[in-house]
Formats: C-alpha cells, structure tokens, sequence
C-alpha cells in the first residue's frame, strides 16, 4: 500500500470519527437538551453538585465544550454566577474524559446493533425524540467503525522511514509536542477525538507513551480555546467562565508536561497494562486531579477574571467620553442557537436598561423641564428603535435555523418582548413626553393630591418593569405570578386615582380642573405602560397552564352557575 492510499485512509478515518462525535453530540443536544439545561440551572447553590452536574451533561453530550457553550449562555443572561459555572465545567472535563475510557473500550460487537437501531429509529421514528435517539445511536455505531478504520490505517505507517524521525523530534521537544496536539483539537474541536486518535496511535507502538502523555496534555489544553473562541464576543460574565476553565487547564497541563521532561523513567505501568490503557487513564486521572485542585480556586479564579474583563470593558477615550459599546448580536453564532439566544437576550437587557432610564427620567420632567432635556429623553427613543430593529431582524435569522422546540419558543418570546419594550419608548415620548410639554407651556400645576397619585403609580410602574426584566431573563413562575398581581394592584390605584380626581373636580379645585386632561391622560399611559410590561410574565405562566385564555369563559361559568 503506497503511502498516499495510507494517508487518504487515514485521514478519511478521522473524518468519521470527527463527524461521528458531532452527530451524536447533534442528537442529545436536539432530544435531550431542555431537561440537562434545566439541572444545569438548578445546581448553582452547591459547587460540588455543580462540578457532578457538569460531568453528567458532558456525558450525555460527549463534549465539554457543549457543556461550556451552555453554562456560557447562563452566565451572559445573569443565572449562573462564575464560581459555579467554573465548578461546572471542571466537572464536564471529568464527564468528557470518562466518555473517552468508555469509547476505548473494545465495542466492536456492538456496531452492527447500533447501525441497525439507530436507521431504524432515525428512518421510521414518528417523533421527534425517536428520530433524535436514532441518530445518537447511529453516531455511536460510526464512531466505533472510525476507530477500527483507524487502526487499520495505522498499521502500515508503524513500516514509514519518515515517521520515526517525526516521532524522535517530538520527543525530544516536548513544548512542540504540547503546541501541535492543542492546535489540532482546537482544529478538530474535540477532545474526545483527539485523545482517542492519540489513544489509537499508541496502541498501534507508532507513539511512544512518555509523548502520547505530553500530546494528551496538550489535547486537554487546547480544548478549553474551543470555548474561548465561540464565546469572545459575549459579555464578561459568558466568557470568564471558558476563560478560566482554559486557565487551569493549561496551567496544570504545563506543570504536567515539565515534570515529564524531568524525569527519566516514567512510572506508566501504573496507569495499565497496555499503551492504549495507559493513555486513557492518565486522561481520566489528570482530569480528576484537576477537579479536585481547581474546585477550591474557582471563587478567586473567577473573581479575578470578572475584574479584569470588566475593567477592559470600561475603554473611554481621550475625551473621558465613554465609547460605544458592541453590539452583543454576532452574526458568526447563528448557528449556535444556544450562544444566539443569549447574545439576544443580552441585548435585550440592554434596550431594557434604556427603556428604564426614559421611564425614570419622564416623571422628573413633569417637576422642571426645559427644551434640553426632554430632547434628550426624546434621542433616547431613537436609541430604542435602533436596539428594536436590530435585535428583531437578528432573532428573523436565527429563526431560520435549524431550532429545537425551546429554542424556537425562547426566540419568540425575545421578539415579543422586544415589540412590547419599543412600544412603552414610543408611549413615554410619543404621550407622557407630550403631556409634560403642554403642562410647561401652559403654566399648569397639578394638585397635591394629584401629583402624589400620579408619582405612586409611576413608583409602581418602575418597580414592575423591573419584575418584567428578571422574569424575562430567568423565566421564574413565581416572579411572573407577582408582576401579574401588580397588574391588577396597579388598576386598582388607576380607578382609586380616577374617583379622587372626579371628586376634587366636583370640589372646585382650581389646580385640578385645569390639569384634568394631562392628569387622566398621564395616568392612562403609564396603565398602558404597565399593562405592555406584565405581559412579559405571560410566556411563564402558560409555559406552567396557570394562564387562562379569556375572562370571558370564567364570567360565563359563572353566569352559568348563578355565582
């Protein structure tokens, strides 16, 4: 066999295992990836559960870098704090590394039952989550072909004259040893493929053990880039956690691969009785002790890192004028829906910070208003307009991706949420802006009483815009059921505000009778306002049935019965 049919062999083998890896990493994500977010989210109170978490997602996933593309999206919407995400992700390194040990494992027998299952679920599933355990099943048969196609196509290279002197320049230069296995599984994106690669050649004696270790190292290293590289453009929050994941990984893999260049005779038998089992527990075996050394620094690890990126966030020029800042919807993660839905939701968090300071700002100008400043607060209306327009045609695109159910339903409540926060900018200026205009320009004052009525339901309105924020982000039932509650809290301080003004118009009260209009019509936005900010909780409470679809069925029940 000449030496270009051993090539193309091989490197059509790691094709397949590549491409098998992903289609079963494809196929959790797409059947399985709610419910292993969902106990990704609930383990941020104990780091110890949070790192047993991390490994069983990275198992179900066969990736760490998914684990890491999923705590990262957590992190960027304000659930999961940096400590805990780290604690997570050493615990995916664990959960990656045992997938590799059962992958090592001689499996062959099962090939023929996994193709046979996988086609006929994938091909005659009628639901979604059939077709996906097909496809899961189907990768995990490729996958096992890939390897046997590996170590056929490694056979012959063990009779190369160029390779052997590839090997001894490598063993004799540990750092470019280290170097090349981290780019090739940044290259690759996996590590699981590359430790069984390295695994595969060992096996074959074309790797001498001493620098499989060293490129196993160097594997280990270079998966934590992957994360760093998909998740740069995020907020600090998101990319701290990859970051540091990647910190202690390169740092105990280069204290790992000095100490192997130290030492003359390598005690290897202790880690199995052949190569292939050698290279495979080592993994395991650094993985863990990473775990077990990280786990305690991940709070100082993050701390550190969350100072750092957000004093680089905080650039101004030479003027002291702050500049702007990046837009967090990135075209290049589209086809990461996960990392989509963030950067969206992220810049939502954005649009709403504005919304929130215009609502905040208008009540001040009713008090002292000059030409200035309500054209400022009108700018800032463009502002709201410019985050809408963006936002929306991002979520149309992402839409057009290959979504999960979730996923698609998480992208609509974002482009719903966006539609209702451009309408509350265009009621502040297009009405209460208005209203604060004509009460300046014709000298009018209200009543004690009116203005206190009218700046307890702006306080009310504030406070729930808040609550509608956190129940966007996090989807909390609890936090959707109170703003829900403020809703009808709010129009009860509207018909109680309503009553006092008509009874202070019966009274001949002069300052009442001559705000009247800009007085019932302030207090009819900001209701209007509100009512467009509680429907942020609505996507959470029909998520749990607690949302009725119309009064009227509940009024003609009781019609019905006479109640």
């Amino acid at each position: 066999m000449t030496g270009s049919i051993v090539l193309i062999n091989l490197i059509a083998a790691i094709a397949l295992l590549l491409w098998a890896t992903r289609m079963v990493r494809t196929g959790v994500e797409r059947a399985y990836l709610d419910p292993l977010q969902r106990v990704v989210q609930r383990s941020q109170n104990n780091r110890l559960i949070a790192a047993g978490t991390g490994m069983i997602v990275a198992v179900s996933l066969q990736s760490s870098t998914a684990v890491a593309l999923i705590v990262s999206g957590f992190a960027a919407s304000g659930l999961l704090s940096t400590p805990v995400g780290l604690a997570v992700m050493l615990g995916a390194d664990l959960g990656s590394a045992l997938v590799v040990q059962v992958l090592s494992l001689n499996l062959s027998q099962l090939v023929p039952i996994c193709l046979i299952i996988g086609a006929g679920a994938f091909l005659n599933g009628r639901s979604r989550a059939v077709r996906q355990f097909g496809r899961i099943v189907m990768g995990i048969g490729l996958l096992l072909i890939s390897l046997g196609m590996i170590s056929s196509a490694t056979g012959p290279l063990r009779e190369s004259e160029l390779l052997p002197v590839i090997i001894q320049y490598l063993s004799s230069d540990m750092v470019t040893a280290f170097l090349v296995a981290a780019i090739f599984t940044w290259l690759a994106h996996s590590s699981v493929a590359s430790v069984l690669l390295i695994m595969a050649f060992a096996s074959q004696g074309i790797l001498p053990v001493p620098l499989a270790l060293v490129l196993v190292l160097g594997a280990n290293s270079g998966s934590g880039i992957i994360a760093i590289v998909l998740t740069r453009k995020l907020s600090a929050a998101a990319r701290a956690i990859p970051m540091g994941n990647a910190f202690l990984r390169t740092t105990v893999s280069v204290a790992l691969v000095l100490a192997i260049s130290l030492i003359e005779v390598l005690p290897v038998d202790l880690l199995g009785e052949t190569a292939s089992r050698q290279i495979v527990n080592f993994h395991v075996a650094f993985n863990l002790l990473l775990l077990i050394a990280g786990l305690p620094f991940a709070g100082i690890v993050g701390k550190v890192l969350m100072s750092h990126l957000n004093a680089g966030e905080g650039w101004q020029d030479t003027e002291g004028t702050e500049l702007k800042e990046v837009s967090a919807l990135d075209p290049e993660i589209l086809d990461t829906p996960r990392l989509a839905l963030a950067a969206a939701t992220r810049e939502l968090m954005k649009m709403s910070r504005t919304v929130e300071t215009m609502l905040n700002g208008v009540i001040e100008l009713f008090v002292s208003a000059d030409k200035e400043t309500i054209q400022a607060l009108s700018d800032m209306d463009d502002l709201v307009d410019d985050y809408h327009s963006e936002i929306k045609h991002y979520l149309a695109e992402l839409s057009r991706m290959e979504l999960s159910p979730s996923e698609a339903q998480r992208c609509q409540e974002l482009t719903t949420a966006c539609i209702k926060l451009e309408h509350v900018g265009d009621v502040i200026v297009r009405n209460l802006l208005k209203h604060v205009e004509k009460k300046k320009d014709r000298g009018l004052e209200f009543s004690s009483d009116g203005w206190d009525e009218i700046s307890e339901l702006h306080g009310q309105v504030v406070a729930n815009a808040q609550l509608a924020l956190n129940t966007l982000i996090s989807g909390d039932l609890d936090t959707a059921r109170q703003l829900v509650q403020e809703k009808d809290r709010l129009r009860a301080l509207e018909a109680k505000s309503y009553e006092s003004h008509l009874e202070r118009l019966s009274s001949g009260n002069i300052k009442s009778v001559e705000s009247s209009e800009i007085h019932l019509d302030t207090i009819r936005d900001l209701k209007q306002i509100n009512s467009a900010l509680a429907s942020l909780a609505y996507p959470a409470l029909e998520h749990a049935n607690e949302l009725r679809k119309t009064r009227l069925k509940r009024d003609a029940a009781r019609r019905r019965t006479g109640n």
